[in-house]
């Protein structure tokens, strides 16, 4: 079941696709391998309004930033960066997380589609590959309020001048 998810989220790419309008556009690379993605963020009251992207790569890595796409759309930034780093402890647990049980029911309900990566944690050098696309949406989250904030700044400094 799991494995026909990530071929799901493979052949049928969700948010695909370089949108306008953005804060941030990171573009990143899994040296190991020659996956890649540029990734696009757009926020608007502190929720994530759109995650936009384009990649090239293996199934994994474009089936994880196509569940994560949809994921984090509409959530809080707050909200997103723990299922980030849900997602990260997730396949940083070379897979010792039971497939069936309490932590992969909780998991499942954060997860959601998510949750189908779960085998591929016994798989360091895949590992890379399933994180590509969350850490790309980190770092694009991450560089959008730092120039939000540093937007807002240099306005509250025009109003003071």
């Amino acid at each position: 079941m799991y494995q026909e998810i990530i071929l799901d989220h493979y052949r049928a790419k969700h948010f695909s696709g370089l949108r306008d309008p953005y804060e941030a556009e990171v573009h990143h690379v899994n040296p190991s391998c020659g996956d890649e993605v540029t990734l696009r963020v757009h926020l608007a009251d502190g929720r994530i309004d759109d995650v936009s992207y384009d990649g090239q790569g293996c199934s994994i890595s474009q089936a994880s930033t196509s569940v994560m796409a949809g994921l984090v759309r509409d959530k809080s930034i707050d909200q997103t960066l723990a299922l980030h780093d849900e997602f990260l402890t997730m396949m940083q647990s070379q897979g010792n997380i039971e497939s069936s049980g309490p932590d992969a029911d909780a998991l499942e309900d954060d997860l959601e589609d998510g949750i189908a990566f779960l085998g591929v944690a016994k798989f360091p050098a895949r590992v890379k590959c399933a994180l590509l696309g969350w850490s790309a949406f980190k770092d694009a989250v991450i560089r959008a309020q730092s120039d939000s904030a540093q937007s807002e700044q240099t306005d509250s400094e025009k109003v003071i001048s």
